[in-house]
C-alpha cells in the first residue's frame, strides 16, 4: 500500500483532533443546556406555586442546584457592560454626583 504523504497525514490528524473537540464542544453545549432546562423548571414551578405569596430570590437561588453559580457568571460576564452604562452616564451627571461617587469608591478601597 503506497504511503501518505507527511502533509496530508498531519492534515488528516487536525481535521480528526478538530472534529473530536467540535462533538466535546456539542456535548458540553447539550449538558449545559440539560443544566438550564433544569434550573428554568424549578424556577417556573415555584413562580407557578400559588402558595407562594412572596417570590424569595434568595430561596430560589439557594434552593435550584446550580442557579447560584450560573447568576454569577452570568454577572461577571456582564461586568463589561455594565461599566460601558456607567461610564456613558457620567458625563450626565452633576458634579455634586460625581464626588459622591468618587466619595463611596475611596470608601470601598478603604
Amino acid at each position: 500500500m503506497p504511503r501518505k504523504p507527511a502533509g496530508a497525514a498531519e492534515e488528516s490528524t487536525k481535521e480528526s483532533a478538530k472534529e473530536h473537540a467540535e462533538k466535546e464542544t456539542a456535548g458540553g453545549n447539550n449538558q449545559e443546556i440539560e443544566n438550564l432546562n433544569t434550573m428554568l423548571a424549578a424556577v417556573l414551578n415555584y413562580l407557578s406555586d400559588d402558595e407562594v405569596e412572596e417570590i424569595d430570590i434568595e430561596y430560589l437561588l439557594d434552593n435550584t442546584p446550580g442557579l447560584r453559580n450560573w447568576w454569577d457568571q452570568y454577572r461577571e460576564r456582564n461586568r463589561k457592560h455594565i461599566e460601558k452604562e456607567i461610564k456613558q452616564s457620567l458625563g450626565e451627571l452633576t458634579l455634586e454626583d460625581l464626588e459622591k461617587i468618587r466619595e463611596q469608591i475611596k470608601g470601598i478601597k478603604e
